[in-house]
């Protein structure tokens, strides 16, 4: 028997939040999380889908993504890791939105924990929500944090992630973001 598909209201669901709380550069409406039944990946949880340039061009549409659990593995595991690994995936995810993937050498472990550290702290704050529910400004909470080294210190890794990961590392303090246009070199 090969491998089935079917949609997944819950994930979805918990996506969509995630997003909405770490990443605003995720077009929800753009995104579709399926849970797989029989797959034969060894020790793979989930995965992120793109629809790369050439089908966005022949179907005359923008970037999409499906987030696909692999039922097995990831209905066993705690809320916790489901969390993170929701997260992990949408971390794939660019901010141009265009199709492309950030690949395993800015989403690891390290940041995915920090990511959830942070997702959790909004959690607890009991965000003011707008008339739809949706959280309001949540930009603003990542405005807010510092890169405590300069930027000549970094690496061309390190500038990468500061650049798409702004991490909470000290939530309690208020701080200030340096952005540097020239990440790449």
């Amino acid at each position: 028997m090969g491998i089935r598909y079917e949609l997944a209201q819950d994930i979805q669901k918990q996506v969509n939040e995630i997003a909405r709380m770490l990443f605003p550069h995720v077009k929800l409406d753009s995104v579709v999380c399926i849970r797989s039944f029989g797959s034969s990946s060894r020790g793979t949880i989930a995965r992120c889908h793109a629809l790369g340039k050439a089908m966005q061009l022949a179907l005359g549409r923008r970037g999409f993504y499906v987030i696909e659990v692999i039922s097995k593995r990831f209905d066993r595991m705690s809320e916790e890791e489901k969390t993170k690994t929701l997260i992990h995936e949408l971390m794939h995810i660019p901010k141009s939105f265009g199709g492309g993937f950030i690949h395993h050498n800015i989403v690891h472990e390290r940041n995915v924990n920090k990511m959830y550290d942070h997702y959790m702290n909004l959690m607890k704050r009991n965000i003011i929500r707008d008339v739809n529910g949706s959280p309001t400004n949540i930009q603003n909470d990542f405005d807010r944090v510092i890169y405590n080294e300069p930027d000549n210190s970094l690496t061309r890794g390190q500038k990468i992630e500061r650049e798409f990961f702004v991490v909470l590392d000290k939530p309690e303090k208020e701080l200030v973001v340096k952005k540097k246009k020239n990440w790449w070199f």
